[in-house]
């Protein structure tokens, strides 16, 4: 296959993210491919993280901020246009390696396209192949020359159908210390050392409150009837969940929860339990060593749609009780989860009242998740960006081309 020709001075290379996660990846591997091609040019689509970094973005992430089968078919036509014109600009530009962040629904037919015409392509962020019906790997492979996983049990899977696969660790695992600062962050957010703290964390974007909101509200009122010492810390991830979640904790009764402006790491550091709606937040609470109760909703269409292709391979949803799984911890549930019809204000308050009743337990899981945390580190030194940059070093110089060393 024709590739294209690639300066390791001063190589282009294309970057698109998708989310605000997206573009935390990309301005991380952007400083570390850097440091190995300091003269390159970095274009594509990417978010104010990656901007800082001197990216130069041809859109606005927010155009790729779409998620669930009903939300995509509903703004389909844009983003194919999205599509045809930021594929023009790549044939055009011929990057040295185009790398997709996340975002598969997008990323992966861009990716396909270029290498079809003999551009070198990647993914970062595998998807959920565990999950989501395993042939996928197969049809990414058609997509991405490399695939860089977070997750030490998915190159095992791309490997069966030939695909090229590096696990390169997780960066929210960089993030976090192996033991937690639970005073320190109470101190951070002006709460009592000595009572107990829920962190309640419905979702981070509008359509989340708008589903599951006010159920985590009323299992987190429910809760606190049974504790009249409990307190509450809700942290909102924007402007306008802050809005939504005031205006759903408006006449709590009792001690009025904390709603703060972002500081969700500091919330789950100072919680002796976290309730949580699904999602990337679930692996942070376990990085965290917070004992957890998880909920979700998609929507009803979304939900329908995927029962009904039967495209789900697993039973279980949360990230920490896949990775249980995944790393030989058992079979059992790690953490209470509760999806769709289950999860109700009180499932999650029952749930969430026996975890904080049972301190043997919530002591077993605080090892268990340290024993994953190490899982995700893969006893690889260093950053999940810089093993990402390196194991694409090669793709952007092939063998027999310099490429700065890296802590150059």
């Amino acid at each position: 296959m024709q590739q294209s020709s690639p300066s390791t001075e001063t190589p282009l290379i294309a970057l698109i993210a998708g989310e605000d996660s997206g573009d935390q990846l990309g301005a991380d591997l952007v400083d570390a491919l850097r440091a190995r091609f300091p003269g390159a040019r970095f274009v594509g689509i990417g978010g104010p993280r990656m901007l800082a970094r001197g990216f130069e973005s041809w859109y606005d992430i927010r155009e790729l901020s779409v998620m669930g089968f009903a939300e995509v078919v509903k703004h389909l036509p844009r983003l194919l246009r999205l599509r045809r014109e930021l594929l023009a600009r790549l044939f055009a530009a011929k990057p040295a390696l185009t790398i997709g962040i996340d975002a598969p629904d997008f990323t992966l037919g861009v990716e396909r396209k270029l290498k079809a015409a003999g551009l070198v392509t990647a993914h970062y962020v595998s998807p959920s192949v565990w999950a989501w019906r395993e042939k996928r790997a197969e049809k990414i492979g058609r997509s991405a020359e490399r695939v860089l996983c977070l997750f030490p049990m998915e190159p095992p899977i791309y490997a069966k159908h030939g695909v090229d696969a590096r696990f390169v660790g997780h960066p929210l695992a960089d993030r976090f210390p192996m033991v937690a600062d639970r005073d320190g962050a109470r101190d951070a957010l002006g709460l009592p050392h000595e009572a107990p703290v829920l962190a309640v964390l419905p979702g981070s974007r509008p359509s989340e409150i708008e589903r599951v909101g006010a159920i985590f509200i009323d299992a987190a009122r429910r809760v606190a009837a049974a504790m009249p010492s409990l307190r509450i810390v809700v942290p909102a991830a924007n402007e306008r969940v802050h809005a939504q979640l005031a205006g759903l904790l408006r006449d709590f009764p009792g001690t009025p929860p904390l709603l703060t402006d972002g500081h969700a790491h500091e919330a789950m550091l100072a919680a002796d339990a976290v309730l949580l709606a699904s999602g990337t937040a679930t692996l942070e609470s376990m990085l965290a060593k917070r004992p957890m109760v998880v909920g979700y909703r998609v929507s009803p269409t979304s939900y329908r749609i995927a029962r009904m292709l039967r495209m789900l391979k697993t039973d279980v949803y949360s990230l920490p009780n896949i990775l249980a799984r995944a790393c030989g911890l058992g079979r059992g549930l790690l953490v209470p989860e509760f999806m769709q019809d289950d999860c109700t204000a009180e499932n999650l308050s029952r749930a969430t009242l026996e975890l904080l009743g049972d301190s043997e337990r919530r002591g077993a899981i605080v090892a268990a998740f340290e024993y994953l945390h190490q899982e995700l580190r893969g006893g690889l030194e260093g950053r999940a960006a810089d093993h990402a940059a390196e194991a694409v070093a090669d793709l952007v110089a092939p063998p027999g081309l310099p490429v700065m060393p890296t802590g150059h």
